[in-house]
Order: structure tokens, then C-alpha cells, then sequence
């Protein structure tokens, strides 16, 4: 999950950038002299020097020795925005960015993108739809292509579980028992009351509160917008659905208490720790995590199952990463081949390996059989979840906005039980209707 500036500055940007980045590009870069032989410059929003680069850098290496391309790679995690606006506005925008699928809207709406012809892409007809669809615009054309997926699990103390007989969860009421006996019954057996059934990143920054509650949100039948065709959206926190799963999400801590303390003041960090550490029972959250997990934890001590049925289906939080070809390129056949070749079975494959330093968490490609690359039964699981239950957020002009505002609004609802919550919903409504036209995507 990313984040950025707020979105009032973000736009205030963008009439500049789409000016400067169609100024040197036109439409897709078609008015730039092409040289196919020109070196690829390739960044990626990771941390220097860090696991991500090496898996870069390692897909690189193989595309070069295949195609017979150069690509020179630049890692950079801090302020990745800011300096992408910096060469935006000095008319030299790197030939490909590999970024969250989140980002799509933002930098397609301020001109930074080409579009994406999938017939020139060798892998293309062998791309999953679902994540081929989180690479569309909110105008349906193609300006990302997926290289990596990912879903979200329930993470379980397997110890404490059959320490007190129960089962995995199959409904939300099952999993409201498990959680209510992990924070009651002492299931590490220390005589301590030190446990809790459920660990939750609810803090607002940079929007985790509503990015873990999606994962009850979408099941429940709820949404932040709903799509109402043509491009445009309405605000939904507020209907029948959504407020149903912010009701019995706020119950579990603040009735149940079945929550770790503080949450809504922590991030990720802190509530990883908080799993780890033997604090909290269960997690919702991706395969990314499993290595660390592994280690600090122990692999034996616990286990992934899919999500409970809430009470529309299971849909649970999908994410990824994307390759966007960016607009001004002199090397379009370059860029084409580089989408293509990461996409490929055989891209697919080395994006995957090692045990830390991969950047393909879920293939793409449809052809990619998990089991055979990563032969623990977990991945596969991780799998399964985001073929049939998978939910990636609305490709809007800009996603950040929308989750910030609804974190907020979630974040108070759990901090303060007594606040009410339907006048909330509603308020938080307005403020999504206000950013949406804002967007110039509101339904009328």
C-alpha cells in the first residue's frame, strides 16, 4: 500500500505535469525520435540496496541476456513522487516505472503514462483478467500492465487454536468466537490476560485503518465508492451494507474488546510486532509477510486460511505491483519488450525466486503453476484466494485521497465508541462525494 501528498496539492500539480509531460510526448510518445537501441531507464519504488532492488535487478539481467536491451535500474523509496514530478517537469520522465497498481490513476491523470497495446505483448493473452482489469483507467484503456498480485489471508495461531479446540473460521461469528476465547482463555498458557483475538493496523496514517478494513468491508457487501458507469462514481460508506460491516468491526473492539490496545495508533510495524511477539491470535494480511513470520514466529506455529464468508461472499484486499511505460520514451519497442518478458511464464518465474529477495508474489500469468515455483502448500492458499476472492480498489484518478478520508472516519469510529455512527457515515459520504467531483468523476 502507498500513499502521497494530500490530494489538494496533488492536483494542483497535475494541470502542470499532463502540460509539461504532453508538451515532450504527445498522447504516447509517438512525436519522439525512436531508438531502439537506446539504454531503458527503469525505476522502482523500493528501498535502496534492499531485497526489491536485488529481485529487480535480477529480472533485469535475465531480459537483458534474452532480448539483448539495456536497462539500467534506480531503487528509491523515499519521496518516489516527488522526484518522478521533478523529471516530469523537466521533460525527462524515466522509460518505465514499476510501482503499486494504486498509483495508476494518479499518473495517468497527469499525462505520465502511454497507453498499453496488449497485442504487442507476447505474454498478454496469458495475463488473469482480474489483474489485467487493475491495470484500465477509469477510461477502460490499458495503462499498466500487473507483474505481481497479491491477497490477503487469515493468519492464525495454530497453537492457541488447538490448544482450545476449535476450528479455523468458516463465518464472521466463528471468527468472533475465536477472537473473543484467544483474548479470554488464555491460550498461551501463561496465566497472564495478555492476549488478544484479532491484530489490526488501524492507525491513519497513510490510510491503514480503511486499507485493513476492506478486507470487511468488500465481504460484508459494502464499498468506499460505488462504480455507477460511464467513468463516474457515488459515494457508499454510508448505505445498509457498509455500515453492517463497520458496525461489527467496531463491536470487536469496542464491545468485545478482542482488538490489541493502541491499535488505532499503529501502522503496520508495530502490529506486526504485535503478531509475532504472541500479542494477537489472528491477522488479515498478505503473503509478504510469511518469511518474516517464519522466522521470528516459527512456520509450525502458524497458519493461513482463506478469509470467513461475511455476509455476501469473501472478497478480500488485492494489491500489486504494475509496470507502467511512461509517455516520451525513444525507446517504445524497449519498453514493450520489458512488459512483456516480466509477464512472460519465464519472467514470471525468476521474479519469483529466492526466499526474500523476490518481487512476484502471485503470478500473473496464467500459465505459472505456483505449486511448481513454490511447492509450500501456503502460497498455493494465497493463490486460490486471489483468484476466486480477490478485490483491488477502483481505478480513480486518485485512489489516495478516498482511502485517507475513509480512515479517518474508521480510525474515530473505533477510537471513540461513543460516536455515532450513522451521522458519521453520512459526513464521511459528503466528503467523498466533495473529492470525487473534485476527480471530475462524481455521478451526477
Amino acid at each position: 500500500m502507498r500513499t502521497s501528498s494530500t490530494h489538494g496539492t496533488r492536483w494542483i500539480l497535475a494541470s502542470l505535469v499532463v502540460a509539461l509531460a504532453g508538451c515532450s510526448s504527445g498522447a504516447a510518445g509517438t512525436n519522439v525520435d525512436q531508438d531502439a537501441k537506446a539504454t531503458l531507464e527503469l525505476w522502482t519504488r523500493t528501498t535502496p540496496g534492499g531485497p526489491g532492488e536485488q529481485g529487480t535487478q535480477r529480472l533485469v539481467a535475465a531480459f537483458e541476456k534474452a532480448t539483448g536491451y539495456k536497462v539500467k535500474v534506480t531503487a528509491i523509496f523515499d519521496d518516489f513522487e516527488t522526484k518522478l514530478q521533478q523529471r516530469a517537469a523537466q521533460k525527462d520522465l524515466p522509460d518505465i516505472v514499476m510501482n503499486d497498481v494504486t498509483q495508476l490513476g494518479t499518473m495517468q491523470s497527469q499525462g505520465l503514462l502511454r497507453e498499453i497495446d496488449l497485442g504487442k505483448l507476447a505474454s498478454g493473452k496469458d495475463l488473469a483478467d482480474r489483474a489485467l482489469a487493475s491495470g484500465k483507467g477509469v477510461d477502460g484503456k490499458q495503462y499498466g500492465v500487473p507483474y505481481s498480485a497479491q491477497a490477503s489471508a487469515l493468519l492464525i495461531r495454530r497453537d492457541w487454536r488447538e490448544k482450545l479446540g476449535l476450528k479455523a473460521p468458516k463465518s464472521w461469528a466463528e471468527l468472533a468466537v475465536m477472537a473473543k476465547a484467544f483474548t479470554e482463555k488464555d491460550p498461551d498458557g501463561n496465566g497472564q490476560n495478555d492476549t488478544y483475538g484479532l491484530a489490526a493496523p488501524l492507525s491513519t496514517k497513510r490510510g491503514y485503518a480503511s486499507w485493513y478494513f476492506s478486507n470487511f468491508l468488500w465481504a460484508a457487501g459494502g464499498d468506499f465508492v460505488t462504480d455507477a458507469g460511464g467513468g463516474k462514481f457515488k459515494p457508499a460508506m454510508s448505505s445498509a451494507e457498509s455500515a453492517a460491516a463497520v458496525q461489527w468491526f467496531r463491536d470487536l473492539g469496542c464491545k468485545d474488546k478482542v482488538i490489541q490496545p493502541g491499535a488505532v495508533t499503529m501502522d503496520t510495524p508495530p502490529t506486526n510486532e504485535t503478531f509475532e511477539a504472541g500479542r494477537a491470535g489472528m491477522y488479515v494480511v498478505g503473503p509478504y509477510l510469511m518469511p518474516r513470520f517464519d522466522k521470528s514466529l516459527g512456520k509450525d506455529k502458524y497458519e493461513v486460511v482463506p478469509m470467513p464468508k461475511g455476509a455476501k461472499n469473501a472478497d478480500v484486499l488485492a494489491e500489486g505491483g504494475a509496470i507502467y511505460l511512461m509517455a516520451g520514451s525513444p525507446n517504445n519497442a524497449g519498453q514493450d519488450a520489458f512488459a512483456s518478458f516480466a509477464t512472460s511464464a519465464e519472467g514470471q518465474k525468476v521474479g519469483m525466486e529466492g526466499d526474500v529477495a523476490y518481487i512476484v508474489q502471485l503470478p500473473v500469468n496464467k500459465t505459472v503453476d505456483i505449486g511448481q515455483v513454490r511447492p509450500d502448500p501456503r502460497w498455493k492458499t494465497f493463490a486460490e484466494i486471489y483468484q476466486t476472492s480477490g478485490h483491488y480498489a477502483p481505478s480513480l484518478p486518485n485512489w489516495t485521497p478516498v482511502r485517507q478520508t475513509a480512515a479517518e472516519t474508521v480510525n474515530a469510529l473505533v477510537a471513540d465508541c461513543g460516536l455515532d455512527l450513522k451521522g458519521e457515515l453520512q459526513k464521511l459520504d459528503t466528503k467523498l462525494a466533495a473529492i470525487l467531483a473534485e476527480q471530475g468523476v462524481a455521478a451526477s
